[in-house]
Formats: structure tokens, sequence, C-alpha cells
């Protein structure tokens, strides 16, 4: 089963996707099937369109990346849905992502992210014009990141 199949990973698919409207007032990929149908979520893990998110635990856990944020990372389903989100910068600059992470708290999302990022085999990539924002539950409660974005460079 590919993972955009579970129902929970639809669901919470659509909560990142109606918390991004919420925060921006617009579709973060405005030419999506509708919510609840398979193609939706097909979409979404197939689009060129790096999306990732992470829950509420102390240390953040990804719970999503589409394929073209487990090929960027170089990992599998398994692996990227187990790391801490903190895991995909390099040691030096996880200061810095925290306090990105502190700004989106703040704000509810930002459209500016610009940062160096590692994949799984130390390859190190600068990402630029990320969305990042906050994930709201049905109650309005923070439930967690995502960020999206589709311009980034592998650096030597």
């Amino acid at each position: 089963m590919n993972p955009w199949q579970s129902p929970e990973i639809r669901t919470r698919l659509d909560l990142a996707l109606e918390s991004h409207r919420h925060w921006t007032g617009r579709d973060l990929v405005p030419e999506l099937p509708a919510i609840g149908t398979p193609d939706r979520y097909e979409a979404l893990w197939s689009m060129p369109r790096v999306l990732v998110s992470h829950g509420i635990e102390d240390d953040p856990i990804f719970w999503y990346g589409n394929q073209a944020a487990l090929r960027l990372w170089e990992l599998g389903w398994e692996s990227f849905t187990r790391t801490p989100s903190r895991y995909t910068a390099e040691a030096p600059l996880r200061e810095e992502r925290a306090e990105l992470l502190d700004r989106v708290t703040r704000a509810g999302f930002i459209d500016d992210y610009a940062g160096i990022r590692i994949s799984r085999t130390g390859k190190r990539f600068r990402i630029r014009q990320a969305m990042v924002w906050n994930l709201r539950d049905p109650q309005g409660s923070f439930a967690g990141q995502a960020a999206s974005f589709t311009d980034w460079e592998f650096l030597p």
C-alpha cells in the first residue's frame, strides 16, 4: 500500500491543506482533485513540489514526506517518518532552524524561508522561497507544521 492510501495520512493531509488555506487565504496546489478522492492524495504524493510535515512531539517527527521529499533527502518512507525534523539540517544550522520554526509558530506561516539542508548521504542543498505553516486541528489548536517548496539546488 502506498502511504497516501492510509486513511490517517489522508486526514492529516487534508488538515495540512486546510491549515495552509487558513493562514494564506489560498490553496497550496489549486488544481488538486476534490477532498476525499484518491486522485487528490496520489497527486500530492507524486507532484514535483516538495511537501513535508511533522507533528507536535517534544522533538517533532516527520509524519509525511511526498516522493519529491523522499528523493531529495534520500530516504524511504519508513525511515523518513521516523526522523526528527531537526536532523534534516546540519548540526551547526539547527539553531537557525529552531528560530525559523519559532517565527512560524508566532506568525502562523512564512513564505520566504531559505536555508541549507542535508540528505541521508550527506548531500547538502539550499532551499529557497519555502512556505512553512502551522497546522491547526478542527478545534483550532496547534497540530504541527508543514513546509513546501519547489526551489532547491545541490551545493558542492
